[in-house]
């Protein structure tokens, strides 16, 4: 197996066999964000920390990405003959935040707003010294697929 490296530093535990995203607590007004900030939209406040996020969640809304987004910033296959669509929702972190993400499914009729989530690693793309690039994700859990 080649090398994994995750898309970007600070996103996500990593490694890790139950990863979590990385988001900030307001430590003024208990407002959690994603990404990371240094300071609070809700209150200006200035004090935060680096907290784990929850791994399960509910899917808030969601699309499906059906053409390859522009590059850069998009580091995935922007080619439009190989491009493969991929989901894109909302998941709602009870009692955090709401989390842009990609979704492992991209079939409409696989999707539902209210369902469960969880967080998962998948490949990005291949870099130039040969490592697996891995990003985010949300799946339907067991019971959400089971439904």
């Amino acid at each position: 197996m080649s090398e994994r490296v995750p898309v970007e530093a600070g996103v996500f535990t990593w490694p890790a066999d139950e990863p979590r995203l990385l988001g900030s607590r307001c430590t003024n007004c208990d407002n959690h964000m994603f990404p990371v900030q240094d300071t609070c939209p809700r209150c200006s406040g200035g004090e935060t920390e680096t907290v784990e996020l929850g791994r399960t969640g509910t899917l808030w809304t969601w699309t499906v990405q059906g053409y390859p987004p522009k590059s850069p910033p998009y580091a995935g296959d922007a080619d439009p003959k190989t491009f493969e669509p991929y989901g894109v929702g909302y998941v709602e972190l009870p009692g955090q935040v709401k989390v842009e993400s990609r979704l492992t499914v991209n079939n409409p009729d696989e999707l539902e707003i209210g369902m469960e989530l969880e967080l998962v690693l998948v490949p990005l793309y291949t870099n130039d010294d040969g490592a697996e690039v891995v990003t985010f994700a949300f799946a339907p859990t067991a019971k959400a697929a089971s439904l």
